[in-house]
């Protein structure tokens, strides 16, 4: 499978933004979203089954991300409302399972997303 982000750019704090993930091939995988801040660790953010749609989110985004996918279309979203400067980062859509970047795989480049406060 191949991933391709999109929808990043410059949205002052409070603000809203969908980023996009178009996927290629088989795509019957655990989909995630995963953000990485310049000087900072990957880190999770949230993760959707491929079936039932079941999210998981971290802790610092819920309530405010909604991931959902398109399994016909083969894209991944993830909408994002009340962005805070600390959301500011490259998101990258990826497959795999659990919370630890490292067992994530097909990686796409990624989307910048920048928060003004």
């Amino acid at each position: 499978v191949q991933l391709q982000a999109s929808g990043g750019g410059l949205v002052q704090a409070g603000g809203s933004l969908r980023l996009s993930c178009a996927a290629s091939g088989r795509t019957n995988y655990i989909l995630g979203w995963f953000r990485q801040a310049p000087g900072k660790e990957r880190e999770f953010v949230a993760t959707i089954t491929v079936n039932r749609g079941t999210p998981s989110y971290a802790d610092v985004v819920r309530g405010r991300f909604t991931i959902s996918r398109d399994n016909a279309n083969k894209v991944l979203y993830l909408q994002m409302n009340n962005l805070k400067p600390e959301d500011s980062a490259i998101y990258y859509c990826a497959t795999g399972v659990g919370d630890n970047w490292r067992r994530w795989q097909n990686w796409g480049q990624g989307t910048l997303v920048t928060v003004s406060s």
